[in-house]
């Protein structure tokens, strides 16, 4: 009997910490076009020893006329000031690529595309990153489908020749459970991007930025990737303002003004209690507000489910999506310190 015992705990304790990984990179995303905040936003990624920021350089989308064109360009400046930290940081320069961008294009124009998204990653380097080291990572991100996945992974194929860069994308979970059919990307790594697993507009009763009943639908076993995986999760919230049962807009999520003329109604939901303006919108009494965001338990519930079922190399990327000054009003800096710690403990 005391056998049998030992051998259940050596097994159990096999089980626990094999997908343990021993060796996290802090990271996290500036997703803003406006400028980086010093503080708070530099004072959280000291105090969290971020070590990686995946920076939104721009997003290319598909003009009828122009054809492709990036947009909401990153407005990084006042680090000019600070090189110090800088210089700690690694930067990867991040561009999104609107889906139809590789519906609408052909093989020539994505050549071009390959060509100009490097140029302008490598321009914005040069004015507003030349304290720091020149990035040898750039990462891709694209909801690509069946319909783009032959152009986008032409794409990444030219970004790779042409740089000479790692290279790296973000991977939704329906792609990494179904690489048979979705394909794999032709690049070095993968972000394994966990939430947004439901349309916003369409979930009214679910919590579309993390629900972990829909992300089990996911990691419902343990697979091998064919591709290194990194892992970013949700730290983000919105508020979505509904008028006539209509969706009108996205609002700040921690704005105290709309904050104090909501009343709670039913789990997620609040309704406007007087008529305000806040930052030109206009809320009348009566209109609807979703606030979603992912709990401290939500995302331990994703760490323990992704450390059953993913496989994991021994070094390993986790990220927050993303940083910015409203980040310590929902999180605790112990509750921000364990997605990270979380991956690595027996």
């Amino acid at each position: 009997m005391k056998r049998i015992l030992l051998l259940f705990f050596a097994a159990f304790a096999f089980i626990s910490c094999e997908n343990k990984v021993n060796n996290i990179e802090r990271a996290a995303y500036y997703w803003k076009s406006g400028e980086w905040n010093k503080d708070p936003e530099d004072s959280i990624a000291k105090e969290l020893q971020v070590k990686k920021i995946y920076v939104r350089f721009f997003d290319v989308e598909h003009d009828e006329t122009m054809g492709n064109i990036p947009i909401s360009k990153t407005n990084w400046n006042s680090y000019a000031g600070n090189p110090k930290y800088l210089d700690s940081l690694i930067i990867v320069p991040t561009v999104y690529l609107k889906n139809e961008v590789f519906i609408k294009s052909s093989k020539k124009e994505i050549d071009t595309l390959a060509a100009n998204v490097g140029y302008l990653i490598t321009k914005y380097e040069d004015e507003k990153f030349s304290a720091s080291k020149p990035a040898t990572e750039w990462q891709m991100d694209c909801d690509w489908t069946l319909k783009s996945r032959d152009n986008y992974f032409y794409f990444l194929r030219q970004v790779k020749k042409l740089s000479g860069k790692t290279i790296s994308c973000t991977l939704r979970l329906y792609p990494y459970k179904y690489p048979g059919k979705m394909g794999v990307p032709p690049v070095d790594k993968a972000m394994l991007m966990c939430y947004n697993l439901l349309n916003p507009l369409e979930s009214k009763s679910k919590n579309s930025i993390l629900d972990v009943g829909e992300l089990k639908l996911y990691f419902d076993k343990k697979r091998d990737y064919p591709l290194h995986l990194d892992v970013v999760l949700p730290t983000f919230s919105w508020m979505l303002l509904y008028q006539n049962n209509h969706f009108v807009h996205v609002l700040e999520a921690d704005n105290s003004a709309v904050k104090s003329v909501l009343k709670p109604t039913k789990p997620l939901w609040f309704e406007v209690s007087k008529d305000t303006v806040i930052d030109g919108v206009y809320l009348r009494t009566g209109d609807q507000v979703k606030y979603e965001s992912a709990t401290p338990e939500m995302l331990a519930e994703t760490i323990a489910l992704l450390r059953e079922n993913v496989v994991f190399d021994d070094h390993t990327t986790i990220a927050f999506f993303h940083l910015d000054k409203n980040l310590t009003h929902n999180y605790s800096h112990e509750a921000l310190t364990r997605l990270y710690t979380d991956f690595s403990r027996e």
